[in-house]
Order: structure tokens, then C-alpha cells, then sequence
């Protein structure tokens, strides 16, 4: 069996931590008479890294490399991609769910389509058995899938180190023409989307007021008597479009801030949502941002050749034109995007609601400290959630990471201790009704999105 594993290097250098775990999985189902690949549609610089890789494993990584493909959004790359595994005919494609500077999750789900390949997205675990493999996804389901198939997985597995006599591999290149692209289909000019400006991403801050320890009772009671909260409203555009369709009741409130009307159609599978919308031709489709939509709204958009803008946080129109904003690069930046074709389609922000009312937070300040954190969240019976760092410590399960690679929430309370703030973070828990913040550095930019702050050592807070 051939298995081609697509990677992206992100612009830190580092492989996209997403990738990583897709690699790993590979290598982990890997029979003795299996081929892994490796696929990347990169900058020349990018040679480099592929090279290393292939000493965990990949013999042949592949380098997409052509100043056409520069620029090219989701559905430009999944055309580019989708040229390169007709040419290489892997069996299984596994694809990291996102990454970590783009933020969209489009292009398995795009490739998919592009190549006429199964899909399963959200996948924590592969078991291979004999022409399918079984996986269970991050919404705890189990789905079996034929071969050919492309699979997204989660970040459920560390990429291994290479062993040290390992061999280094070989990187073929392909340009444009290796593939046979239709240039015009490719990177700038074959992109739906385009982004308009970029500024500086503000969201969320709040003003924090700092209390004592022994306020952090009271003014947790105080918070959850107050509620849940919802998504904050978002202003409305002076002109807006006759009619926006929405796939579900879940984008309603985002539409209504630039629809004079809107129109619900019920989710449905990805064929019979596209052929709908060729025979109606709507101007504008919004989709939620759950595992469905997700999942289903890339492969329309593939099915169309139509723009996707993913999980925007505010809309706006002029009465034709749907301008689209987005958090990029971490949540560093906010993105003004604009599609070129019609429909024109995006994933928005919704609340996402959970078993509790409350959340513990937990990062590396609380690394020494998690049996009297799990004692203070049971007292309250909250959830306990977790940074990054502190999933990448195994502090806690990948289950509970919050942040753009985990889970958004949105608790009546939310306490982050010892959370240092890191954007990528604060974007998966700034709609909390009240922010909670424990940390024992004055200066945490967590404090900037907190609506309370404790400064105070973790040993020395809860004593309980």
C-alpha cells in the first residue's frame, strides 16, 4: 500500500505540529511491504526540512515548488495537491487536521474532492484492516472507510525521532508543468479569496480588575449567577444583501447583521447542498463552525470552485459584495477577506456550549500543582481545560486543549491558572462570560483578556 502523508512547514521553521502527528500515524500503520510518502507545496527552503523527515521513514518526499503556485488559497492548493497525488497514487492520504498560521482545517477536505477520494476528518486513532481502515474521530465516533480515502487527524500522536543510523531519503521536486497544472487555476490568480487589509488582532481584550484571593469565591458565585454568555453582538452593516442562506440555525445571528432575510437549509451531505445551490445560485452561503460544517463546507466549496472563508468572527456588506473577517497567523492578525466567484461562502463563530458552566484553565505555571487544581475545579464541579504547553507536558489529555489547535469554549466562568496568554489560546476561550485570572507574573498578557486577576503563586492560592 502507498501512503502520502501532506505536510507544511510553518513559518516559525518548525514542521506544523498537526503534520507531525499525520507523519507518526503513517509510520504507525505501516506494513513491512508499505511505501510513505511525503508531499508539500512549499518554497524551495522548505527542501530542507523534507530531507531530514525522510530519515523517520518516507523514502521520496515530494516538493510542489513553482513561483505559480505563490499565493494560492485553499481550494488553489487542493487543485495543485490534487494534480500531484493523481501522479503518485497513494492508496491512503493522511493529512494533519489544520495548520497552525492558516487556522482554516479546508484543504484535506478540499483535496479530498479534488482527487474523488473518501473522507474522514477529526481523527484521534487508525486501525488498518485489510481494505479499510477504522477510525475513531474526535466527536468519539467510529467510521470505517474504503480505500482510496483521505483521512485529517488530530494532533492524538508524537512524531518519533529518527534512529541513529538512519538514511536520508530523496526530494523530487515538481513544478507547474511536472503536473500538468493549468496555471491559472494555481496560487494567486486561481484563488477565490482574497485578503483585502490585515490589522492587529484586539478581540477579547477586557479591562481587568485585580482582587485578593480571598475575593475569588465570591466573585466566582457572583459570575455564574450572572451566566452563561453568548457570543458578543456584532454591529450591523447600514446596507445589506436581499437574502444570505445558512446551513443549520447556527450562523442565524451572524447572517441577520448583513441579510435583509435569511433562509435555512437543513445540513445534508455535500453533493445534494451543491447541487441545491447550482440550481438556485444564492449569493451568499454561511456555514457554523462544528465538526460538520467543517467538514462538509471545503468539499462544496471544492464541488463549486467557489471562495471559503473560514470561522469569522464578523461580517460585513455594501449590499453586493460580503466582506469577511478572520483571525490569521495565531490569532496575531485580523484578516478583511473578499471572495471573487459566487456563492460567496464562510464558516462563522458560534458559541459552543459544554457540560459545565465553569472552566479551570490549566498551563505550565500549574504544572506542580494539578492535584490541589483538580481538588479547587471538583468544589466547584468545573471542567478542567488546558493550554497547548500544558497538553505538549501531559499535564492534561489532548481532549481538554483549549485554543485555535484544541476546542473553543465559552463557560459562564472561565479561570486560567498559571496561563501565560498566548493569542492561539485566548482565541478558544475569549466569549467566557467572566475571565478568571491566577497568574504570578504581573506583566501575562493574560491579564489584558481577564475580567479579574490574581497575582499569586499557585502553592500559595489554593490550599485547599
Amino acid at each position: 500500500m502507498k501512503i502520502l502523508v501532506c505536510i507544511k512547514q510553518a513559518q516559525s521553521g518548525e514542521l506544523n505540529p498537526f503534520d507531525a502527528s499525520a507523519y507518526e500515524a503513517a509510520l504507525r500503520i505501516k506494513n513491512s511491504d508499505d511505501e510513505v510518502m511525503l508531499l508539500s507545496m512549499a518554497p524551495k527552503k522548505s527542501e530542507e526540512m523534507l530531507l531530514s523527515l525522510t530519515r523517520l521513514g518516507a523514502e521520496k518526499a515530494y516538493l510542489l515548488n513553482d513561483k505559480a503556485f505563490a499565493g494560492a488559497d485553499t481550494l488553489a492548493t487542493s487543485y495543485a495537491l490534487g494534480l500531484a497525488v493523481k501522479k503518485l497514487s497513494p492508496d491512503l492520504i493522511i493529512c494533519g487536521r489544520q495548520s497552525i498560521d492558516g487556522d482554516t482545517a479546508q484543504t484535506g477536505p478540499s483535496l479530498s474532492v479534488s482527487v474523488g477520494y473518501n473522507l474522514i476528518t477529526n481523527v484521534m486513532s487508525i486501525e488498518r484492516t485489510g481494505e479499510k481502515i477504522t477510525c475513531t474521530t474526535r466527536e468519539k465516533e467510529s467510521r470505517d472507510v474504503s480505500f482510496p480515502a483521505l483521512i485529517t487527524v488530530e494532533r492524538f500522536c508524537s512524531l518519533r525521532f529518527p534512529r541513529m543510523r538512519s538514511k536520508l531519503g530523496e526530494v523530487i521536486t515538481y513544478c507547474a508543468e511536472d503536473i500538468n497544472a493549468d496555471t491559472s487555476r494555481c496560487g494567486l490568480a486561481g484563488s477565490p479569496t482574497q485578503v483585502l487589509r490585515t490589522f492587529e488582532n484586539n478581540e477579547g481584550k477586557r479591562k481587568c480588575r485585580f482582587i485578593s484571593p480571598c475575593e475569588l469565591d465570591g466573585v466566582i458565585k457572583s459570575a455564574r449567577e450572572k451566566g452563561r454568555a453568548r457570543l458578543a453582538p456584532v454591529s450591523q452593516s447600514a446596507v445589506k444583501l436581499s437574502e444570505v442562506w445558512i446551513i443549520g440555525e447556527k450562523p442565524r445571528e451572524m447572517a441577520e447583521t448583513v441579510a435583509q432575510n435569511v433562509r435555512v437549509i437543513q445540513p445534508d451531505t455535500p453533493e445534494n447542498i451543491a447541487e441545491l445551490i447550482r440550481k438556485e445560485k444564492p449569493s451568499v452561503v454561511l456555514w457554523a463552525s462544528d465538526y460538520y460544517s467543517k467538514a462538509t463546507a471545503p468539499q462544496v466549496a471544492s464541488i463549486l470552485s467557489t471562495g471559503l472563508c473560514a470561522d469569522c468572527t464578523a461580517l460585513e456588506t455594501d449590499g453586493e459584495k460580503l466582506f469577511m473577517y478572520r483571525p490569521a497567523f495565531s490569532g496575531n492578525i485580523i484578516a478583511k477577506i473578499a471572495c471573487k466567484t459566487l456563492p460567496q461562502m464562510a464558516t462563522v463563530r458560534t458559541a459552543d456550549t459544554q457540560d459545565s458552566d465553569m472552566i479551570v484553565g490549566v498551563g505550565l505555571g500549574g504544572a506542580k500543582y494539578m492535584d490541589s487544581i483538580e481538588k479547587f475545579a471538583h468544589k466547584y464541579n468545573a471542567e478542567l481545560g488546558a493550554s497547548r504547553a500544558a497538553v505538549d507536558a501531559e499535564l492534561l489529555e489532548y481532549e481538554n486543549q483549549i485554543g485555535l489547535t484544541g476546542k473553543q469554549v465559552s463557560p459562564s466562568v472561565y479561570v486560567a491558572v498559571g496561563i501565560s496568554g498566548a493569542v492561539h489560546h485566548i482565541e478558544g476561550m475569549k466569549r467566557s462570560g467572566t475571565v478568571i485570572a491566577i497568574n504570578s507574573d504581573k506583566n501575562a498578557p493574560i491579564f489584558d483578556y481577564a475580567d479579574f486577576g490574581i497575582i499569586a503563586d499557585v502553592k500559595d492560592l489554593f490550599y485547599l
